[in-house]
C-alpha cells in the first residue's frame, strides 16, 4: 500500500497543477465578460506551416461542471498523448456546438514565413485565428449613439467586446489586439492550454494531409520537426516547397559539409 501510494503521487500532484490551470483563468477573467487564450503550434519546425489556435470562455464555463470534473485532463498540448489531444478537440467541438465556448485556428503558409520570418507569421496565424472570433475593431471604444445621433448610426453601433486577451509567450509588439502576453501560458491558463490543443491538432491533421503529396519525408511521423530521420531524409532525397529554407539552411550548415547542401541554393 505503501509503495502504491508513492507511485501515484507524481500523478496527484500532476492533476492537482492542472486543476490551477482553471483557477488562473478565474482570476485574469475579473472585470471582463470573455477570456481568449492563444497559443500556437510548429513555429520550431523545419517544415509545414505554422498554426494558432485561439478559445474564448466566459466565467460561466469556467464555473461549469465540465470545467469543474473534465479540465484537469487539459494541459499545454506537448505534455499530453496524441490520443489525449484528439479526446479533448472532440469534447470541445461538443463544447462549441453547445455555446459554451467558441474555437477557431487561423494558418500561416511557408511562403509567409519566408515572406515575413517566423515571427510575422506567427503573429499573422494568431490574428487569423483572432478574427474567426472577433475583428480586432471590436475591442476598440465606441462613443454610444445619443438622442441626436441618426437611425444610421443607432443601428450601426456595437459595443465594445469585454474581453481579455492571453497569449502564450511574450507580449506581441504591433499586433492589432489589446492582450497580455503570459510566458509559459500553456502551463498556467486552461483557455491558453485549450487553445494550444487546438493549434497542435490542427497542425498535425494538416501534416498528415501533406504526407500524400509529399512522400518519403515522414511528415505524418515527425509533423515537419527536425528528427534525425526528417534530416536524413532532406539529405537523401532533397527539399520539397513544404520545406523552410530559411530553417534547413541554418541547421543543416551546421551538421555537413556546404557541399552537401548546395540543393538548398535557389535554381
Amino acid at each position: 500500500m505503501r509503495a502504491l501510494a508513492q507511485s501515484e503521487a507524481p500523478f496527484t500532484k500532476d492533476r492537482m497543477k492542472r486543476r490551477q490551470l482553471r483557477g488562473y483563468d478565474l482570476k485574469q477573467i475579473e472585470g471582463f465578460a470573455g477570456l481568449i487564450g492563444v497559443d500556437e503550434a510548429g513555429r520550431g519546425a523545419l517544415a509545414g506551416p505554422v498554426v494558432a489556435g485561439a478559445v474564448l470562455v466566459n466565467r460561466e464555463f469556467l464555473e461549469s461542471r465540465w470545467a469543474v470534473t473534465r479540465a484537469g485532463r487539459v494541459n499545454d498540448s506537448k505534455q499530453l498523448t496524441p490520443a489525449e489531444r484528439e479526446e479533448l478537440w472532440l469534447e470541445f467541438e461538443t463544447l462549441s456546438a453547445q455555446g459554451k465556448l467558441h474555437a477557431h485556428f487561423g494558418v500561416a503558409s511557408v511562403e509567409e514565413i519566408e515572406q515575413f520570418n517566423i515571427l510575422g507569421a506567427t503573429k499573422l496565424a494568431m490574428r487569423r485565428a483572432l478574427e474567426g472570433i472577433y475583428a480586432p475593431t471590436a475591442f476598440q471604444q465606441r462613443q454610444e449613439p445619443d438622442l441626436f445621433s441618426s437611425s444610421e448610426e443607432i443601428a450601426s453601433f456595437r459595443p465594445q467586446v469585454s474581453a481579455r486577451v492571453l497569449i502564450d509567450g511574450l507580449p506581441l509588439k504591433n499586433f492589432p489586439y489589446p492582450h497580455l502576453g503570459i510566458v509559459n501560458g500553456d502551463a498556467r491558463s486552461l483557455c491558453i492550454a485549450m487553445a494550444s490543443i487546438i493549434a497542435k491538432v490542427t497542425r498535425d491533421r494538416l501534416m498528415t494531409e501533406l504526407e500524400a503529396s509529399f512522400p518519403g519525408y515522414g511528415f505524418a511521423q515527425h509533423k515537419g520537426y527536425g528528427t534525425e530521420e526528417h534530416r536524413e531524409a532532406v539529405l537523401r532525397i532533397g527539399k520539397c516547397r513544404q520545406h523552410r529554407e530559411a530553417f534547413l539552411r541554418k541547421l543543416l550548415a551546421r551538421r555537413v559539409d556546404p557541399a552537401q547542401v548546395d540543393f538548398l541554393a535557389d535554381p
